[in-house]
C-alpha cells in the first residue's frame, strides 16, 4: 500500500443515531474522508462493488439480517476494520478476524481517537510508524511526518510545532513532546527544539529555518554548533 495522507472510510450501522456519531466523529478528524454511510451489511457490499476499494470499515456487529462480523467474514478482500457495538461479548468474535480495534456504544471521542491511532500504524505497511508524530489539535488527529517539521516551540501548557503547511497548536508539555524526537531534532533554546535537516542559515544567536527566526539561547550554543560540526 502507498503512503496515505487520509484513509478512506465506510460507516456500517443500523442504527441512525449511532451514524450519525460517527459520522461527527470522522468529520473532526482530518486523516480520515468518509466516502459513504450504509444502514446494513447488503447496503454496504452493494457500496463495495460500486465504488472501489474502502481503507476503513466502521462496522456494527449486531445488525438485523446479517450480523456485521458474519458480513465481514464473506469478503474476499476485506478492508481493515473497527467493529462496533452495544454488545461488549462480541469483543473477542471481533478480534478473531484481526480487527484493528473494538468500540463500546456509546462512544466517546477520546476512545475512537486512540482507534484511528492503531489505524493509522497499521494502513501504513510501508512506513516505519517511527517517520511520523499523531498530534491532537481540540478535537481533530493530524498526522505529521518528522521530515515535514521546521521546529516545535513551547506555548505555556500547549506546544506548537510548524511545517510548512500549517502549525499545530497540541496539549502537551515541552519536554514530553521533544523527548522522543529523532536524532535530527535539537534543542536550541528552551522554548525552541528544530529539525536540523530544515535549517537554513546560522548567524549569531540566531537559526533561520525558511521565514522563520529562531532564537539560540546561551545555554544551547555549545551543543547546537556540535550538531553542525563547527
Amino acid at each position: 500500500m502507498k503512503t496515505k495522507s487520509t484513509i478512506t472510510c465506510l460507516i456500517i450501522d443500523d442504527e441512525l443515531s449511532s451514524r450519525r456519531v460517527l459520522q461527527h466523529f470522522v468529520a473532526e478528524t482530518s486523516v480520515l474522508d468518509l466516502k459513504g454511510t450504509c444502514n446494513n451489511a447488503d447496503e454496504a457490499f452493494k457500496h463495495l462493488q460500486l465504488h472501489g476499494e474502502i481503507d476503513l470499515l466502521f462496522l456494527d456487529i449486531n445488525m438485523p439480517q446479517q450480523s456485521g462480523l458474519d458480513f465481514y467474514k464473506t469478503l474476499k478482500h476485506p478492508p481493515q476494520v473497527i467493529f462496533t457495538t452495544a454488545y461488549p461479548q462480541y469483543a473477542v468474535d471481533g478480534f478473531e478476524v484481526n480487527a484493528i480495534d473494538y468500540l463500546l456504544k456509546p462512544i466517546a471521542y477520546e476512545r475512537f481517537s486512540i482507534a484511528i491511532n492503531k489505524a493509522l500504524i497499521t494502513l501504513d505497511t510501508n512506513v516505519d510508524k517511527d517517520d511520523f508524530i499523531i498530534l491532537k489539535e481540540n478535537k481533530a488527529l493530524h498526522k505529521v511526518f518528522y521530515k515535514d517539521i521546521q521546529y516545535i516551540e513551547a506555548f505555556g501548557d500547549y506546544v506548537k510545532v510548524y511545517t510548512e503547511e500549517k502549525t499545530i497548536t497540541t496539549h502537551s508539555t515541552f519536554f514530553k513532546l521533544i523527548e522522543n524526537l529523532p536524532n535530527n531534532f535539537i534543542r536550541v533554546h528552551k522554548s525552541f527544539s528544530i529539525n536540523l535537516n530544515r535549517l537554513n542559515h546560522l548567524s549569531g544567536n540566531q537559526i533561520t529555518i525558511d521565514a522563520h527566526v529562531i532564537p539560540i539561547g546561551q545555554t544551547y550554543k555549545k551543543s547546537v554548533l556540535k550538531a553542525l560540526n563547527l
